[in-house]
């Protein structure tokens, strides 16, 4: 079968080997796999991905970056074949799916971060069928690709302190930022303050259920542009605590999510936020950063790091689309075939025009004339 594969840094196209379902195993064509950015991060930064996780003990992403890797992890796939034992699984139903396999030899792997099982950007893919989410509601299943993403900012909204009438900060409005700011807008956060260079990723912050949008064009650092959100709360909000707090109290304090993951932003948003907000770090930096702890302390702030979903967040996701509370289908901004993601990739690199986009690995003429085809 084919596949888009990591081979030493550069994404090529190539033959992988065929799939097999074993005992306890789905075999699975890939209808759409999103590309993420911890993929755009992988392939410059491989090796500090693996060594990181590795160090930090996390097994399911010990990969090898010198081998071949089929990545893509945001899927919708329909059923091909079961191995033995598993019950419950149609064969030609469509699923949205979290990227888990239990191996033969009782290992778990993570495809699309495993070298011996592929992701997303192959035609095919091995799952467990407790991976298999059923796609409701006639949703369409590239649109339940995004599911995956939806739950990344479903978890980061989840492991907040956001509620009701508080105030929120969204910093970067990718695909992970505008899910952060979908999933707010559910909680209820006002206002949601969302900053963005993108004119295009702006309107979607809005459509999102972002109250006040920002564009830091111009801003000389980062510092600065944050500056500019934080101008934008204490417009919104009435200032109500001392001079010691920046006229912010804590039951007005800010949650403010960094959804950018560059070097500098953690201590940017550190340095200018208001005294007892929370920080919740959802960005993924791969390279070494630095923020000065003094700050936190002196501002009294919460700083939390999330990553990744619970499989009750995915399943409530995917509801949330099919049922119509997110209305995603704006964020998919392309599709292309197996032979486009090498330059998809260099795209988003520069993802001024770009949102989300979808590699369609069993759809040969997929190449962005409509983003919600399901042929």
């Amino acid at each position: 079968m084919r596949a888009a594969v990591l081979r030493q840094g550069t994404m090529v196209v190539d033959d992988v080997d065929d799939l097999t379902p074993g005992p306890g195993q789905v075999l699975v064509e890939t209808i759409a796999c999103g590309i993420c950015g911890s993929d755009l991060h992988t392939v410059d930064h491989a090796h500090q991905f693996a060594s990181t996780a590795n160090e930090a003990g996390i097994a399911v992403f010990n990969f090898d970056p010198d081998q071949d890797l089929v990545m893509g992890h945001e899927v919708s796939v329909r059923v091909l074949e079961t191995g033995s034992g598993v019950d419950g699984v149609g064969i030609g139903a469509t699923m949205a799916a979290m990227p888990s396999l239990t191996t033969t030899d009782g290992r778990t792997a993570v495809p699309g971060y495993d070298n011996v099982y592929p992701g997303g950007y192959s035609e095919r893919m091995l799952l467990n069928p407790t991976a298999l989410v059923p796609v409701p509601n006639g949703l369409d299943p590239v649109v339940a690709a995004l599911t995956e993403p939806m739950a990344v900012g479903l978890h980061a909204v989840n492991q907040s302190s956001a509620v009701v009438g508080r105030p929120a900060i969204v910093v970067g409005a990718g695909p992970v930022g505008l899910a952060v700011i979908a999933a707010l807008a559910l909680v209820g956060a006002e206002p949601i303050i969302a900053s963005d260079f993108s004119p295009l990723r702006r309107s979607l912050a809005t459509a999102m259920g972002a109250h006040v949008v920002l564009d830091p064009t111009g801003s000389s650092n980062a510092r600065e542009s944050f500056g500019l959100a934080v101008d934008a709360l204490n417009d919104h909000c009435r200032p109500t605590g001392g001079p010691e707090s920046g006229g912010v109290d804590a039951d007005n304090a800010p949650v403010i999510f960094e959804a950018v993951g560059v070097p500098g932003m953690i201590d940017a948003v550190m340095s200018g936020a208001p005294a007892n907000s929370e920080v919740v770090v959802v960005g993924v930096c791969m390279q070494d950063d630095q923020f000065r702890p003094v700050m936190g302390i002196y501002k009294r702030l919460t700083v939390r790091f999330v990553l990744g979903w619970s499989p009750a967040e995915f399943a409530h996701s995917l509801r949330n689309l099919a049922e119509g509370r997110i209305e995603a289908a704006p964020l998919i901004t392309d599709e292309v075939g197996l032979d486009g993601v090498p330059n998809a990739f260099a795209a988003l690199a520069h993802p001024a025009e770009q949102v989300k986009v979808m590699v369609r690995p069993n759809l040969a003429s997929a190449g962005g004339a409509n983003p919600t085809t399901t042929s």
